[in-house]
């Protein structure tokens, strides 16, 4: 990786030539005697090194923030907040070569990719104000009951005081910033854990906080890995739990955090519904973007195309086309459009997924080699009787791997959607109003995208799951109902001669 410039000097130092990252708890950088290794799935080789934190350390950082960080940040004026967002964004785009690399290096992601992350996140901390617009209240006078008469209330939103953000490995700058924006800005103070394979953008995303004014002791990064995390999950001093990641976990994390506040976006895959008037020369390439990006390691990965008989051999046809297109190898090669996965046990998975479509009648189109966690794109042929039955539709494979299937109509693909115990998202393609209408009412997920390849973006959307794939919604201006509560506060005149009702 790129040498550090010398402002990012007292987060880490180097020792046989790779650099140790120190974390940031409470106001401190912290250090000690262990340190865990960070991996490139690149290569597979070590980096890189990460603090490894004991729960005691832990502890003490949140009784900081507990007793005093909680409200550093709410008595920040929000004005302030958002100024320190502005700098925030200016820093990093200050940075961006430096983050920018090290999401190839730690992510696997192409130059281009890495790139629209760091600019999606600048562009989420300069939009931070709009969040605002939500945290108002109301006022609600008492004259029209008789229980009330000569009173009146105020209803404010207020912070809940800590969240805990777990954030997932595929966007470990954007969803740092993303959640530490609604969180923060509402007055929370935060605590940020990181996905253990990709942790080093955090901690250098606080160094960028501390350089922009951000309360110190209102922050705090905890390289933790996840199966360590249950006694931080249900501390009764963290109100809410903002959470990424797979369903599986998600419930752990309910079982374990008990009665809170939750944001959370679980496991997805998504289908692409086609009608019999789409145009397949536009949808293919939206649909192979829509599996291939980021090689499929998306929450909204499409990962289910259902296709009306009239278009379907067309579609087809295209599709393969397409993804003989996509060129996978190493990211850091100009001409690559697809890298590798996280880490081979995904890849083993893939291979698993693939060998049992085939073994229930699947027939592979495309794809499906790999070497070492490098794999194609896959796209599998299965009849819609077979579906059901397949490991791909009952399990979120993150990975470029999606199911093709023919269907009579609508109907079917209301059938087949829903059928899944996942609701992220839907995209539908095709003129029909009358189709589509009916497929927006009828699809149980969390957000549909017509003639376009779901994407959540910045979240100006607002986006989230039904059923196991999510609780509660992101999107500026629409998480602060869950890092917020109400508090009603009624004034009582009784007595005061404020008022002469007739």
């Amino acid at each position: 990786m790129k040498e550090l410039p010398q402002e990012f000097k007292d987060i880490y130092f180097v020792q046989d030539g790779i650099p140790y990252f120190k974390t940031f708890l409470a106001g401190e950088w912290v250090s000690s005697q262990e340190f865990q290794d960070i991996k490139s799935p690149i290569d597979l080789t070590t980096f890189s090194k990460v603090v490894k934190l004991n729960s005691q350390v832990i502890d003490n950082a949140l009784d900081i923030m507990y007793k005093r960080g909680k409200w550093d940040i709410r008595d920040t004026p929000g004005e302030k907040r958002i100024a320190i967002f502005q700098r925030t964004a200016e820093l990093l785009e200050r940075y961006k070569d430096y983050f920018i690399d090290i999401l190839v290096l730690n992510n696997g992601k192409t130059r281009a990719a890495a790139e629209g992350e760091v600019r999606a996140a600048a562009e989420r901390l300069k939009l931070a104000e709009l969040d605002v617009r939500k945290i108002y209240g109301d006022y609600v006078p008492g004259d029209w009951s008789n229980e009330s008469i000569e009173a009146e209330a105020i209803v404010k939103r207020e912070p809940l005081g800590i969240v805990l953000a777990i954030t997932p490995f595929n966007y470990p700058l954007f969803d740092v910033a993303n959640k530490l924006v609604y969180s923060t800005i509402a007055g929370n103070a935060i605590i940020i854990k990181p996905a253990s394979s990709t942790p080093i953008i955090a901690i250098l995303f606080a160094k960028l906080l501390e350089m922009a004014g951000f309360p110190k002791r209102s922050i705090s990064i905890i390289t933790l890995p996840g199966n360590q995390m249950d006694k931080l999950v249900s501390d009764p001093r963290i109100s809410v739990i903002s959470f990424t990641g797979s369903t599986e976990s998600g419930k752990e994390v309910i079982r374990s955090g008990g009665i809170k506040q939750y944001v959370m976006e679980l496991g997805g895959g998504d289908p692409a519904l086609v009608l019999s008037d789409a145009d397949p020369e536009q949808t293919a390439p939206k649909i192979t973007v829509g599996i291939t990006s980021y090689s499929g390691q998306r929450c909204d990965s499409i990962k289910f195309i259902f296709a009306e008989e009239e278009v379907y051999d067309k579609l087809k046809d295209l599709l393969i086309s397409e993804l003989k297109k996509v060129k996978v190898g190493d990211p850091r090669d100009g001409s690559v459009t697809m890298g590798p996965l996280i880490d081979e046990r995904t890849a083993e998975e893939v291979e698993y997924s693939v060998k049992d479509a085939i073994n229930k009648g699947g027939k592979v189109l495309y794809g499906g080699n790999r070497n070492k966690n490098y794999i194609e794109p896959t796209l599998i042929e299965i009849e819609k009787d077979k579906l059901k039955d397949l490991y791909l539709y009952n399990k979120e494979v993150f990975a470029s791997i999606a199911i093709f299937t023919k269907v009579k109509g609508i109907d079917e693909m209301i059938e087949l959607s829903n059928s899944r115990r996942y609701g992220l998202d839907a995209a539908i393609f095709g003129e029909d109003i009358n189709k589509i209408r009916k497929l927006t009412r009828m699809l149980e997920v969390g957000a549909i995208y017509i003639n376009d390849y779901p994407k959540h973006g910045i979240g100006y959307f607002p986006f989230g799951g039904r059923k196991d794939s999510g609780v509660g919604r992101e999107g500026i201006g629409y998480t602060i109902e869950s890092v917020t509560a109400y508090k009603t506060i009624v004034y009582n005149y009784k007595g005061r001669g404020v008022w002469e009702y007739m």
